[in-house]
């Protein structure tokens, strides 16, 4: 048999292992994009580490420092005025909805409230736990007794 001949079976035979081997990645790839897509459409887990999540001196970095501080969940309004942003309509629009976002994906902060953002590690901490109400609440309140409270005027 002819040396060239030889040469050719054996290139023709590398080739083939290639071609298969190939394939066998390929499988393989597909296979980890899938897991890798199944895990974004989890939500992270409590104690996860938030830090890689967001951009660092990031108006969101700085929302959750902050949140961080307090310990609880607070207001938008307040979220602004503790990161040292006006307090209107558009910085509450914009960080609201930023915030809501990571909410509603499960990830760094949740919602429990209108505009009342915490962090997932304080879940379960309410808003307004911490505080009193104030001293004149209820004074000055109309309490309507007999009569005017059924709406019988006779």
């Amino acid at each position: 048999m002819n040396i060239r001949l030889q040469l050719e079976r054996k290139i023709e035979a590398q080739e083939k292992e290639i071609d298969a081997l190939r394939a066998e990645i390929l499988k393989k790839d597909s296979f980890l994009q899938g897991l890798k897509e199944a895990l974004k459409l989890l939500p992270r887990q409590e104690g996860e580490s938030a830090t890689h999540i967001l951009r660092s001196g990031s108006d969101m970095a700085k929302a959750k420092d902050f949140l961080q501080k307090l310990g609880r969940p607070v207001h938008i309004g307040e979220i602004l005025k503790g990161i040292g942003k006006e307090v209107n309509k558009n910085n509450r629009a914009s960080l609201s909805g930023s915030i809501g976002t990571y909410a509603r994906r499960g990830e760094v902060f949740f919602k429990s409230g209108p505009n009342i953002f915490g962090l997932i590690e304080h879940r379960g901490k309410d808003a307004f736990e911490d505080e009193e109400p104030p001293d004149d609440f209820g004074v000055g309140d109309a309490v309507l007794v007999g009569k005017e409270a059924t709406g019988n005027h006779s």
